[in-house]
């Protein structure tokens, strides 16, 4: 459903600085005509202070003079005066009646009550009030125009800064939806190098992760059921023969196919794992590689030559990544001797090379051999393995921040080499 246009985002920041910029402006206004007049008119009236005291007539002059000369400086200063004596008796007023001064007020300054007033001390100890009066009310067009320019600037010059900033929300939100409804393959495009670009850049990353997780599980689905057939359906007519004619042979048919059917489980599981959990959640420790190596050499008679290595590792996949490979070469190795050679090239890194005699393997199918429920063409079920030995080997390895390739091996066979860093 779309959204009205009072709920879109770039008309809300759109009007948010809009309103910003009018109250700004009116309160630049309040202010500027709060400050133009009283300062102004008491530094005015202190002035006319100073020359009032050497105008008006002295304190004992007559009243009507005073007056006068009250008189002649209203139409001057534009502004009502009452003249007091030091005994605060009113010698004099002119324009509208002012309040009476008050004897407390020492000093000149604004009459107590009255902040419009301003009480003038002269040098005779005589007060002068006074008020002034107002011109006439003109808006100040200059500064309204102004303001209204700086308003239009304001809203011409920002709108398509906010509009292009919200459209890429938008078109964000559009991806994000389509890859909700099922199109993993949906990306958006990076523009800019700001929070939204770093936001679509996460949201890419993150959405690549997903499809291909989501890919390889269903690939490893499929696979599985297909291999699951095999060794089911094997036990299935063991057990049918069994119960016919048992044989020794038979049995151990059938055990066979229950080891196998249960390491095809324990790999997919494992398999299943390495794609959906995190590196961090491993439990890393130092692991004396050697001396692990050392006892999964002798389980298949393998001649080890090896330096003395630790490396910081989850000991349960390092052991699995070792006897996976160790298999793969026994079991396509023929009756050769299978060569490991460990050692460090340098502080940080390790090499280890699983080699056999066996038929090899060619340099077009040594990147799939990797791949899960992969055989190479002409393999057979009886030669044993389910596909998923070495691809368990390069989860592990890359899991643990190495790599892992196949080698020719001169005079025959495979060389299978693993780098590892030792901290990790």
């Amino acid at each position: 459903m779309k959204k009205p246009w009072t709920q879109r985002l770039y008309v809300r920041i759109y009007l948010a600085m809009l309103a910003s910029l009018a109250i700004t402006a009116l309160l630049f206004g309040i202010v500027a005509h709060i400050r133009s007049d009283p300062e102004q008119f008491a530094s005015g009236l202190e002035t006319f202070g100073e020359i009032a005291s050497d105008v008006l007539p002295p304190a004992t002059a007559p009243q009507e003079m005073q007056q006068a000369a009250l008189n002649r400086w209203r139409a001057k200063v534009r502004a009502d005066l009452a003249l007091y004596s030091a005994d605060g008796d009113k010698i004099a007023s002119v324009g509208r009646p002012l309040p009476p001064w008050q004897a407390g007020q020492t000093s000149s300054g604004w009459l107590p009550g009255y902040p419009t007033v301003f009480a003038l001390k002269l040098p005779d100890e005589r007060w002068l009030l006074a008020r002034r009066i107002k011109p006439p009310h003109r808006p100040p067009l200059g500064l309204i125009g102004f303001l209204a320019l700086i308003a239009l600037i304001m809203a011409v010059g920002s709108y398509p800064i906010v509009r292009r900033l919200t459209r890429r929300l938008e078109r964000l939100q559009d991806s994000v939806d389509a890859w909700g409804s099922g199109r993993l393959s949906t990306r958006v495009a990076v523009e800019g190098n700001d929070e939204v670009a770093r936001l679509a850049v996460s949201f890419n990353q993150s959405a690549a992760r997903i499809e291909a997780l989501l890919h390889a599980q269903k690939s490893l689905l499929a696979n599985a059921s297909h291999e699951l057939r095999s060794p089911l359906a094997r036990i299935k007519l063991a057990v049918e023969l069994m119960q016919s004619q048992p044989r020794a042979e038979m049995q151990q048919e059938l055990n066979r196919n229950i080891t196998e059917l249960d390491q095809l489980i324990d790999e997919i599981l494992l398999t299943s794992r390495l794609d959906a959990v995190q590196g961090s959640q491993d439990s890393r420790e130092l692991v004396d590689l050697t001396a692990m190596l050392a006892e999964e050499c002798a389980r298949v008679n393998a001649r080890l030559d090896a330096e003395l290595v630790a490396v910081s590792a989850d000991s349960r996949l390092i052991r699995r990544m070792l006897r996976n490979l160790l298999e793969n070469a026994r079991r396509h190795g023929g009756n050769a001797e299978i060569e490991v050679n460990l050692s460090k090239p340098s502080n940080a890194l390790l090499q280890l090379d699983v080699c056999d005699r066996g038929p090899g393997v060619p340099i077009q199918e040594r990147e799939h051999i990797f791949e899960p429920f992969y055989r190479l063409p002409g393999a057979r079920e009886s030669d044993g393995g389910v596909g998923l030995g070495l691809s368990l080997v390069r989860q592990i390895a890359v899991r643990h921040g190495g790599s892992v390739q196949c080698l020719e091996r001169e005079g025959g066979g495979s060389c299978f080499r693993i780098k590892l860093p030792t901290q990790t």
